[in-house]
């Protein structure tokens, strides 16, 4: 045995991985990427909650109320205040996801607190997310707690000189939950959902690809009447259908055991699938962009797991997106994962319909456009 020829192996390994700097990258500084993203993708501070205030009162007690919801967005800044002049439309917009909770302030709220009969401020929340759910009514209790704390029981109002022992004149936060009790295996259902298309998308558009072109299969069709243009498409919509099957699959045995009520109303199916094959769609399209120009097939399966969790976990499958950071939330605007897990979710945990999707499909189909164009035109021939 000759240790020069060991060596001359190690020097001829070493070259070829200097020469692969997306080789270096992924087993270098994704890994870096990678702490940092799951270090802040977890329990953090949640701010920017957007919350309904309704004030059918109107009166100087229920503008105190909406003055300390001031106090919160200025302070701990947990709440983004939208003021509304009706309750029904309110609860549309909480049922289809443009604000998590509704806080109503009642006609006769002044009144009653006059009177020391028991006023009341309703708290509807959209009960889907536990971590949300749980910071605004910590908040709200917080709320009610200061506005009693300035008020006496035995001077209802602190006006009356006689108290009435059969009224109580501290606010009472009556919390109303829009849906059923959502387990914690019914929130994930929707990230793992997209999964399903990432892992299709990462085979498929990824180390299926390089795969091929390493053996020059895509030059064979290239030398064929076929533009690099089709070629793309349909190596993405062969992927995206069979991103689709895979999605469809854990959606509905997903659903059966996580226990999804209404899992086959033809309707939500509809929507469902328009869901899952846009993401089918965008995924690939993304994967094709990041492998167009890598020749090395070590590099997908360098940067599988490290592409897992940059796209992954800033979606908010698993911590609400109102926890992260800035420059975190950044990453989730621009993250495919996200928007297909907030239809996902809109449609399994809250069987909303298109008007709550429509913005993410639509936002997919972009992502699409972009993306293919940029595929086609950083395809490279090989020859």
């Amino acid at each position: 045995m000759k240790f020069q020829r060991i060596f001359a192996i190690i020097e001829r390994d070493m070259r070829k991985f200097f020469r692969s700097p997306a080789l270096m990258m992924s087993s270098m500084i994704f890994p870096l990427m990678q702490l940092i993203v799951l270090g802040y993708a977890f329990g953090g501070k949640i701010k920017g909650i957007k919350i309904a205030v309704v004030d059918e009162d109107r009166s100087a007690a229920s503008r105190d109320v909406r003055q300390r919801f001031d106090a919160i967005v200025a302070g701990p800044q947990t709440m983004k205040i939208e003021d509304y002049n009706s309750l029904s439309d309110a609860e549309t917009d909480l049922r289809t996801g443009f604000v998590r909770a509704v806080v109503y302030i009642p006609v006769d709220f002044s009144r009653r607190m006059e009177e020391g009969n028991r006023p009341r401020i309703a708290f509807i929340e959209d009960n889907t997310d536990n971590f949300v759910t749980s910071e605004l009514l910590t908040r709200m209790q917080s709320l009610v707690q200061d506005i009693n704390q300035g008020l006496n029981p035995f001077q209802p109002g602190q006006r009356l000189a006689v108290a009435a022992p059969r009224l109580n004149p501290l606010v009472d936060l009556q919390i109303v939950e829009v849906y059923p009790y959502i387990e914690y295996i019914k929130y994930l259902l929707s990230g793992s959902i997209a999964m399903s298309i990432f892992i299709v998308a990462m085979i498929g558009g990824g180390i299926t690809f390089i795969d091929d072109k390493s053996r020059g299969l895509h030059e064979g069709y290239l030398v064929t009447p076929i533009k690099k243009s089709e070629l793309i498409l349909g190596l993405i919509f062969s992927g995206a259908f069979k991103g689709l099957m895979a999605g469809t699959t854990i959606t509905l045995i997903g659903g059966l055991i996580a226990g999804i009520s209404r899992l086959w109303d033809p309707v939500r199916l509809v929507y469902l699938g328009m869901v899952l094959t846009t993401t089918s769609v965008a995924m690939l399209s993304f994967m094709f962009l990041l492998m167009v120009r890598v020749s090395d097939p070590l590099v997908p399966r360098a940067i599988f797991g490290v592409l897992n969790t940059l796209l992954y976990f800033p979606s908010g499958a698993i911590y609400p997106i109102e926890g992260f950071p800035v420059w975190l939330r950044w990453i989730s605007y621009i993250d495919p994962f996200t928007y297909a897990v907030h239809g996902l979710k809109a449609l399994l945990l809250k069987d909303a319909g298109f008007q709550a999707i429509y913005s993410d499909v639509l936002i997919l189909i972009g992502f699409s456009v972009v993306l293919v164009g940029l595929s086609v035109a950083f395809f490279r021939r090989q020859i």
